[in-house]
């Protein structure tokens, strides 16, 4: 999908070259860990964070000299480099929709029962919208919030997960959508390459049926450190004991569990040690992004240091991610999500961001979204192809043909289109 954004002269520094590849973002702080930051450059090229430069002489760890020649500089004076955001749960294809449901209920079955009426009204209208149309947006959810890096619970859909897709899908899983309505959850898991998670809804619910389907798992042979639960609301304490055992991972997510099932994991079941991460959900539950549920997280009692390593180093362990997904250091993906500097710790600040206070999200070293203060320290060159986006109230530029998506959104569902819940328009 080609695209172009209208723009005029964006004041900027070049060191030597206009080669986008090679990039130096100096003068800001760059967040070594949830609870600290330095002021660094961050070196990229090829893709990867090259280098990271200590303005101070300490090393922390990481490389702390190299040479600014050769490279496109665009300066981040008043902000905080963060690692890119990793969502572990997410329906990317349902985020157009609205949040459906009069709970709570026992269990997810009986939600999808009382919601699922394709023939009519408003499903009808959203399911009109093709698919992959309704996946870019949930791309663009995503990116919006800082993410870079999302699972998908569905199918990988190979002819729209390409390199212009607005954020990095997890390619390499094996999944069942659940022991009710997975078609034969042993064998998927059976098919699931040894190095990659297998993910699974599970307990959703708090009944009964929903606690007892962590041993039906078991039983089955398919829980193991392979294995990642999202939602486990129903599991009792014996069940959390068991998945412990076998090593098994957690995601959760607080606003769809609060409002399908009125409850969400406790506070005993999020113990701090624990491979617990964090997502989403889609639009039909959740109330909005990423951010929104760490918020709710935070108001939920969590500790903001938990929070943060359950949306980077914790959540890329979780989905067996590769690359550095997760982290700033040198030989990881540049992957980057760049936020106004307050004087607050780096998950402190993660915990209290909107989207207007994102000035730039990275994917690969390449802008993927820019905010219009940030547009303007940037070269021309690393702003080809993005499009000026309006979410509620809030105006970006983003890397994806925003009038033609919404094209098919306007023919369908009229021109209040909301993206997980927030106006959006062009």
């Amino acid at each position: 999908m080609m695209c172009t954004l209208k723009s005029s002269s964006h004041p900027h520094r070049e060191l030597s070259s206009h080669d986008s590849s090679s990039l130096l973002l100096s003068a800001g702080w760059v967040a070594l860990d949830a609870s600290t930051s330095v002021r660094a450059d961050l070196g990229i090229a090829g893709g990867r964070i090259s280098q990271l430069i200590d303005r101070l002489g300490k090393g922390h760890g990481r490389e702390n000299s190299g040479s600014k020649s050769g490279c496109t500089e665009i300066s981040l004076e008043g902000c905080l480099v963060l690692p890119g955001l990793v969502n572990s749960h997410d329906h990317l294809e349902f985020n157009l929709f609205p949040r459906l449901g009069r709970g709570p209920y026992p269990n997810f079955e009986k939600w999808a029962d009382d919601i699922f009426h394709p023939e009519s009204s408003p499903l009808r209208e959203h399911l009109s919208v093709p698919k992959p149309v309704r996946l870019w947006w949930g791309g663009l959810k995503n990116l919006l919030s800082g993410v870079t890096t999302v699972c998908h619970h569905n199918a990988y859909e190979e002819a729209v997960f390409g390199a212009d897709f607005p954020v990095r899908v997890v390619k390499q899983y094996g999944w069942a959508h659940s022991l009710r309505f997975g078609k034969n959850v042993k064998e998927a898991f059976l098919s699931t390459p040894p190095e990659a998670p297998f993910i699974i809804h599970l307990a959703e619910g708090s009944d009964k049926q929903s606690g007892d389907e962590i041993f039906e798992l078991d039983r089955l042979g398919a829980l193991d450190s392979r294995t990642v639960i999202v939602h486990g609301v129903g599991m009792t304490d014996r069940g959390h004991e068991l998945r412990r055992q076998r090593g098994a991972a957690l995601v959760w997510c607080p606003t769809s569990n609060r409002f399908t099932l009125g409850a969400t994991l406790g506070a005993a079941a999020l113990d701090g040690q624990d491979r617990i991460s964090l997502g989403s959900d889609s639009a039909l539950t959740a109330e909005g992004d990423l951010l929104d549920e760490i918020r709710a997280a935070h108001h939920e009692g969590v500790d903001p240091r938990q929070i943060y390593s359950m949306v980077t180093g914790r959540a890329a362990d979780v989905l067996r991610l590769q690359n550095g997904e997760g982290k700033l250091q040198p030989g990881a993906n540049a992957d980057l999500l760049v936020v106004k500097q307050m004087d607050l710790s780096p998950a402190d600040l993660l915990v209290s961001t909107r989207l207007d206070a994102i000035e730039m999200v990275m994917v690969s070293g390449k802008p993927h979204l820019v905010s219009a203060r940030m547009a303007l320290r940037c070269p021309p060159t690393l702003l080809d192809g993005l499009e000026e986006i309006h979410i509620e109230g809030t105006s970006c530029f983003v890397r994806a043909p925003v009038r033609q998506l919404l094209n098919e959104p306007h023919a369908h569902l009229g021109t209040n289109v909301r993206l997980a819940g927030k106006r959006v328009s062009a």
